[in-house]
């Protein structure tokens, strides 16, 4: 923005936006195209975007959608909405089965386990055992003096 040839790149003129955010004490200073709508709404329009940023990072991190099957916008929100229910059931019957490992080894044993005929309480009662081990037998020793 401060450079020789930036005016090239953009030549519109530009807002800063400077915010004081209580919750967090600090202060946020946004660019802007927008020279109409005030400061607050500016920071406001920035936090509900943030917010959409956190839930695709969430999707990432939690529902584990390698690739989708289709490109069109219907094909990725019908993929995307049968991966959060299907993280929501399970929740919801770890939940309610009172099963104490995280839900992510919970998803985990499922994932190994989907077609195999035996009840789920079977299944997190023969891999609680293993959840415990000390996984230091899996490691290689680089400096075995």
């Amino acid at each position: 923005m401060t450079g020789i040839s930036s005016p090239q790149y953009y030549p519109e003129n530009l807002r800063r936006v400077r915010f004081f955010d209580a919750e967090n004490n600090h202060y946020l200073t946004f660019l802007t195209n927008n020279f109409i709508l005030p400061a607050y709404t500016i920071a406001q329009l920035y936090k509900c975007r943030w917010q959409i940023e956190l839930f695709f990072r969430w999707i990432k991190q939690h529902l584990r959608i390698k690739s989708f099957y289709g490109r069109t916008e219907n094909a990725v929100k019908t993929q995307v909405w049968i991966a959060i229910s299907v993280y929501v059931l399970v929740a919801i019957i770890k939940k309610r089965l009172n099963i104490r490992m995280s839900l992510y080894t919970f998803l985990q044993i499922l994932s190994v386990t989907v077609f195999e005929k035996i009840h789920i309480l079977e299944v997190v009662r023969e891999f609680s055992g293993t959840e415990q081990l000390d996984d230091s037998f899996k490691q290689l020793n680089l400096f075995d003096l």
